[in-house]
C-alpha cells in the first residue's frame, strides 16, 4: 500500500478561514484542501440546501424535453420509461415512472433483458413500444450512442427523450431531446450527474415550469441518493446536495420498496457506504440473476406487504449471486495463476459459461487482488462480452478506444466499462490491451494508494473534532472521510486479532502520554506482529464514533500500519 499526502493547504488562506469560521486551524486546513476558501463556501458545504441545485433549464435540450412530456400528458399519449438494468437505471426508471403515474395511467416501464437484449436501447424494446401504441420513450442511463435504434423508432412513429450521463460519440441520436451534461455543447455547470440524477433534473424542470418549489420533489431523493452511491459518481456539487437530502429521506421516510429491502439489514442510520454495500447489491441482483424489472416493481410498489414479498425474492436472488460470484472469482484466480499471467500489467480472462450477471463483480474482485486494469469475459448471444474495471488514475475508457478496431461496441466511464467483441478477435484484443496499458500506465498506478490529508498528533484527536468531521459527510468519491497520519504510536498491550481467523485488528493507541484511544483496523489482522512488544509504529486513520449498544465512543478507524 502506497501512502501519499494531499498538497499542504495554503497556510494564510487556512488561517483566515479559521478566524472567520472560528474553528480549529486543522479543520480549516481540511476545508481548504477541499477547495473551500471562504465563509460563504463553507456555509454551502456545511449547510446543503435544495436551493443550491442548478436551474435545470441550463441543460441543453431541457426546454424541448419538458415541452414534449407536457404535450404527451395533455394529449393522453402512451409513454414508455426505458432504462438500464443496473441500480442507476432501475432507480431512474422507478423515479420517472412513479412521477408520471401521478398524472396519467398511460405509462409503462421497460428494462431490457441482460441476456436476450443486452445493454442499452434494443430494437426489441422499440417493437414492444410500437406494438402497444406508445408514441414517446424516455430513456434513462442509456441511449447516448443509440443512433440506429432512435432512427428506427422514428420510422415507427415513436419519439425519444434521452437522459444519459455517459460520454457521447461523435454523433448524437436524432431524438426530440438529448439530456446529457457530458455533451460538449451543454453549458450545464455540473457534469457528474448519474443517470437517475439527469432524470431528476427533468422532474425538477417539469415542476419548475408549473411554479412548484423543488422541495415538493424531496420524496424522490431516496432513489437519487441510492443511484449516486451505487454508480460511484463524485459526491461533490449537486450530487452532495442530492445525497444529503436523499439520506434524510432514507433514514426517516423511505418508500415502501426500500423500507422492505432494509427490513433484513441491521442499521440505525444509513450512510453512503451502506447504500453501496447493502442496498445496491440487492437491487442489482434482480438484473444480474433474473430481470431488472423486478427492482423497478419493488421501487414503485406502494403496498408495504407486497413490497416485503418482492424484497424477499430479491434477497434470494442476491444470495444466489454471492454463491456464483465466489465460484467464478476462484476459477478466475486459478486461471491467472496457472496461466503464469501474474506478471502482466492487465488482467484479461475468459470462460464461456461464466454468469454474465456477475462478471462485473468478479472484475472488481480481481482488481482488488492484482490491482491492475481488469476485464472478465463470457459468451453471450454468439459473441464475447466483458465487464471492465480500472485502477485509480488510469482511464479505462481511453484504453478501450485505442483497441476499438477489435470491438463490436463498448461504453462506460473512466473506471468501469462494458464491451463486446467477436470470439476470433479475443486473443488479438487481449494482446493489444496489454500493449496499451503497458505504454500508458504509470508504476504508481499499479499499487493501491491511501491518501492522507494531514499529519497530526494524537492529542489533536478529540470528540469535538470527531463531531465536526461528521459534518463533512456525506462521504464518497470527491469528498472522502478525512484521513490522518500519526506516529510514532504505541499499543497499550491490548492489541489482538478479532473476527473470523483474526482478520481484523483491535487495539488501543497512545502517543507521548496521550490516550489510550480505541482503534479498529478492518482486514489488518496480519499487521499484529508489527505493533506487539511495545514497538513504535505509524498509522493512517480516520476519526469516528463507534456506536455500540446505545453508547458512542471515540475511535480511530485504522486504514494501514507501518513500522
Amino acid at each position: 500500500m502506497r501512502w501519499t499526502f494531499k498538497p499542504e493547504p495554503d497556510h494564510d488562506k487556512a488561517a483566515e478561514l479559521a478566524r472567520s469560521l472560528q474553528v480549529d486551524p486543522l479543520v480549516a486546513g481540511l476545508l481548504v484542501q477541499r477547495g473551500i476558501g471562504s465563509f460563504e463556501e463553507a456555509r454551502l458545504f456545511f449547510r446543503p440546501a435544495l436551493e443550491h441545485l442548478h436551474d435545470p433549464f441550463l441543460m441543453r435540450d431541457m426546454d424541448r424535453a419538458v415541452a414534449r412530456v407536457e404535450r404527451a400528458l395533455q394529449d393522453g399519449e402512451r409513454i414508455l420509461v426505458y432504462g438500464d438494468y443496473d441500480v442507476d437505471g432501475t432507480t431512474a426508471v422507478a423515479l420517472i415512472t412513479g412521477y408520471l403515474r401521478e398524472y396519467t395511467d398511460l405509462v409503462a416501464s421497460y428494462i431490457p433483458d441482460r441476456y436476450a437484449e443486452g445493454y442499452g436501447i434494443s430494437f426489441q424494446g422499440i417493437d414492444f413500444a410500437a406494438d402497444n401504441d406508445i408514441t414517446l420513450i424516455i430513456a434513462l442511463d442509456c441511449g447516448i450512442k443509440a443512433l440506429e435504434q432512435v432512427a428506427y423508432a422514428r420510422e415507427r412513429g415513436i419519439d425519444f427523450i434521452i437522459c444519459d450521463h455517459h460520454r457521447p460519440g461523435d454523433l448524437l441520436p436524432e431524438a426530440v431531446a438529448v439530456l446529457d451534461p457530458k455533451r460538449e455543447d451543454c453549458p450545464y455547470p455540473f457534469g457528474e450527474l448519474c443517470g437517475c440524477g439527469v432524470g431528476f433534473k427533468l422532474l425538477q424542470a417539469l415542476e419548475q415550469r408549473k411554479g412548484t418549489p423543488v422541495e415538493e420533489l424531496l420524496p424522490y431523493l431516496d432513489l437519487v441518493a441510492t443511484a449516486i452511491a451505487a454508480d460511484i459518481v463524485p459526491i461533490t456539487g449537486e450530487n452532495r446536495v442530492l445525497t444529503y437530502f436523499g439520506l434524510q429521506v432514507i433514514n426517516s421516510r423511505p418508500r415502501a420498496g426500500l423500507r422492505a429491502l432494509m427490513a433484513g439489514i441491521t442499521r440505525t442510520a444509513y450512510q453512503v457506504s451502506d447504500l453501496v454495500f447493502q442496498l445496491a447489491p440487492r437491487l442489482n441482483a434482480a438484473g444480474r440473476m433474473e430481470h431488472g424489472q423486478q427492482a423497478v416493481d419493488l421501487l414503485t410498489e406502494r403496498d408495504f406487504n407486497r413490497a416485503l414479498q418482492q424484497a424477499a425474492r430479491i434477497e434470494s436472488l442476491n444470495s444466489g449471486r454471492r454463491v456464483e460470484d465466489q465460484r467464478i472469482t476462484e476459477e478466475a484466480l486459478s486461471m491467472i495463476r496457472e496461466g503464469g499471467e501474474e506478471m502482466r500489467l492487465s488482467t484479461v480472462v475468459y470462460k464461456e459459461d461464466w454468469h454474465k450477471g456477475v462478471i462485473g463483480i468478479v472484475a472488481s474482485r480481481l482488481t482488488e487482488t492484482y490491482y491492475r486494469p481488469t476485464l472478465v469475459f463470457t459468451r453471450s448471444g454468439g459473441k464475447l462480452t466483458a465487464s471492465a474495471r480500472s485502477v485509480k488514475g488510469f482511464d479505462l475508457y481511453q484504453a478501450l478506444e485505442a483497441c476499438s478496431d477489435y470491438l463490436v461496441q463498448f461504453g462506460g466511464h473512466t473506471y468501469a466499462a462494458g464491451l463486446t467483441l467477436e470470439e476470433p478477435n479475443y486473443e488479438a484484443f487481449k494482446a493489444r490491451f496489454e500493449e496499451v496499458v503497458a505504454a500508458s500506465i504509470l508504476p504508481g498506478q499499479l499499487q493501491p494508494e491511501i491518501q492522507a490529508d494531514l499529519s497530526i498528533h494524537l492529542g489533536q484527536v478529540t470528540e469535538k473534532l470527531a463531531r465536526i468531521l461528521e459534518q463533512f459527510a456525506p462521504f464518497g468519491p470527491g469528498n472522502p472521510a478525512p484521513v490522518f497520519q500519526a506516529g510514532p504510536l504505541y499499543d497499550t498491550g491490548y492489541a489482538r486479532g478479532v473476527g473470523e481467523g483474526g482478520a481484523h485488528l483491535k487495539l488501543a493507541v497512545t502517543q507521548d502520554g496521550v490516550g489510550p484511544i480505541e482503534a479498529i483496523g478492518f482486514g489488518l489482522g496480519e499487521k499484529l506482529p508489527l505493533i506487539r512488544g511495545g514497538r513504535p509504529f505509524q498509522a493512517v486513520f480516520s476519526v469516528e464514533f463507534n456506536q455500540w449498544q446505545g453508547q458512542s465512543r471515540l475511535q480511530l478507524r485504522i486504514r494501514d500500519i507501518r513500522e
